[in-house]
C-alpha cells in the first residue's frame, strides 16, 4: 500500500519562510486598507454544515466541496467560500445590527477544482462584504477598495523597496446575460452550457451550440456578447446589437459607473466586459475582476449579490469582493525576496546559569529586541555562530557572580 506521509494533497503546498513573509505583506496591507474604510474583521469557522452551501440556488457543485462528517454523522464541509458564512452570521447574530454592515475577513477557503487543472485546493483570501445597501455609492466603495489593492502592490513593502505592477480591472453586469436568457427558448442545461462557453470565450463551440437553437435576435446577441469588451466604445456597440429598452437602461447605468471609476483611477486600465457571466445564479448585477501583470488569472473577484441573504431569511442587498492573497504574494515575489531578519542578540549561558540567561533575554525582549539562546558551551564557537548569522551582539553569562560579557560581532 502506498503511503502519503511525506507529500501534500494535490492542490495544496507548504509555504516556507519567504513565502510566508510575502503573504503577511499582502494581509497586512489589505487589513490596514479595510480598517481605514470602516470595516470590522469577522472570522468564521473553517468547517461549516453542508446546508450553509446547499441552498435553493446551487452555487457550489457538490463534487467541488471538501466533505466530512461530524461526530453525530452530520455532513459538513471545509469552507469553500467566505461570503456564505458571513451571510449566515449577518442573518443571525447581526440581524439587529444597524445597516450597512462593513465586514472584512482574512482566512483560507477550500474546494476541489475539476481535475484540479493546476489550481489550488486551499486558497488564502482576504476581502470585504458591504451588507445593507443597493446604492451606486456602495458599488463604487467596493470597486475603489479593489483598485486600492491592485494599485498598492509593490508600495511600502520594505524600507527603500518600491516597484510598480501593471494592473487592470474589468467591469461587467450579469443582468444583460440574464435578460437574454429569460427570452431564450432553451433548457436549463443548454442555458448553462451557453453561459460556460461565453465565460470561456469559446467562440466556435458557442456558435455551434447556438446554431442548434436557430437564427434569431436573441441567439445573434448571445454570439456577440463575449466580444463586447474594451473601453467606452463597448456601450455604443452593445446598444446597436441589443436594441432593447431594459438592456439600454442597464448599459446607461454601467456607462455612468465606468465614467466614475475612470475618474477615480486615471492611471489604471479599466475594461468593460459584458461577457463576465460567472456565477449568474449568485451575482445579481455588478461583477468585477482584477488582474495583475505576471499572473494569468484574476487576483480579485466580486460583485453584487442582492438575493443571497434572503436565502438565510434576511432579505437585504449586498456587494463584496475577495482578494487571492496567494496570487498577489506570487506577483510580489517575482520582484522582491524578503530577507530573514537576524536576531539582535545571542545569549550563551554556562551550566547552572540558565535562569539568569532567561531573565536577561526577557528583559531585552521587552525593549523590542529579538534574542536567541546559543546551545553551546564554547564562547569561540558561539562567536563564529553569531558571525555566520549576522547577529550583532553576543552576551556570555558565566558562574562568576553571573557576570555578563558583551562582545560586538563585526
Amino acid at each position: 500500500m502506498r503511503r502519503y506521509d511525506l507529500i501534500t494533497l494535490e492542490g495544496t503546498k507548504d509555504f516556507l519562510f519567504e513565502e510566508c513573509a510575502l503573504k503577511r505583506i499582502v494581509e497586512t496591507q489589505t487589513r490596514a486598507l479595510f480598517k481605514s474604510m470602516g470595516y470590522s474583521r469577522l472570522i468564521t469557522p473553517g468547517v461549516e454544515f453542508y446546508d450553509v452551501f446547499n441552498l435553493n440556488s446551487r452555487y457550489f457543485p457538490q463534487e467541488e466541496l471538501c466533505k466530512l462528517t461530524d461526530n453525530k454523522g452530520r455532513l459538513v464541509v471545509l469552507r469553500p467560500d467566505s461570503t456564505f458564512p458571513i451571510a449566515r452570521v449577518a442573518a443571525t447574530r447581526l440581524k439587529e445590527a444597524t445597516l450597512p454592515l462593513r465586514l472584512y475577513y482574512t482566512q483560507p477557503v477550500y474546494h476541489f477544482a475539476p481535475s484540479l487543472k493546476g489550481k489550488s485546493t486551499e486558497i488564502n483570501q482576504t476581502g470585504i462584504e458591504l451588507i445593507g445597501s443597493d446604492s451606486k455609492m456602495a458599488d463604487i466603495e467596493v470597486i475603489s477598495a479593489a483598485l486600492s489593492v491592485l494599485s498598492s502592490v509593490g508600495e511600502g513593502i520594505a524600507e527603500n523597496v518600491h516597484f510598480s505592477v501593471n494592473y487592470s480591472l474589468e467591469l461587467g453586469d450579469v443582468r444583460i446575460f440574464r435578460e437574454l436568457m429569460h427570452r431564450l427558448n432553451a433548457t436549463p442545461a443548454q442555458k448553462e452550457e451557453i453561459r460556460s462557453l461565453i465565460e470561456a470565450k469559446n467562440y466556435p463551440a458557442l456558435n455551434d451550440m447556438l446554431d442548434k437553437l436557430g437564427e434569431h435576435k436573441i441567439t445573434n446577441a448571445l454570439r456577440k456578447l463575449p466580444t463586447l469588451f474594451g473601453g467606452e466604445e463597448v456601450f455604443d456597440r452593445a446598444e446597436e446589437i441589443f436594441q432593447d429598452d431594459r438592456i439600454a437602461e442597464i448599459l446607461e447605468n454601467m456607462r455612468e459607473l465606468y465614467h466614475t471609476v475612470c475618474e477615480i483611477n486615471q492611471n489604471g486600465n479599466i475594461i468593460v466586459d459584458l461577457g463576465l457571466v460567472n456565477k449568474t445564479d449568485y451575482y445579481t448585477g455588478l461583477v468585477i475582476k482584477g488582474y495583475l501583470e505576471g499572473y494569468g488569472e484574476e487576483v480579485i473577484s466580486g460583485g453584487r449579490y442582492d438575493k443571497l441573504l434572503s436565502e438565510f431569511g434576511y432579505d437585504t442587498p449586498a456587494v463584496g469582493m475577495a482578494v487571492n492573497v496567494d496570487a498577489v504574494a506570487n506577483v510580489i515575489g517575482k520582484k522582491y525576496t524578503p530577507k530573514a531578519a537576524a536576531p539582535d542578540v545571542l545569549i550563551m549561558a554556562q551550566d547552572g546559569c540558565e535562569a539568569a540567561a532567561v531573565k536577561k533575554a526577557a528583559a531585552l525582549r521587552k525593549t523590542g529586541l529579538c534574542v536567541e539562546y546559543a546551545f553551546l558551551t564554547d564562547p569561540d564557537v558561539a562567536m563564529e555562530y553569531a558571525k555566520s548569522r549576522k547577529i550583532r551582539k553576543l552576551i556570555l553569562i558565566s558562574r562568576e557572580n553571573e557576570q555578563e560579557q558583551e562582545v560586538s560581532v563585526s
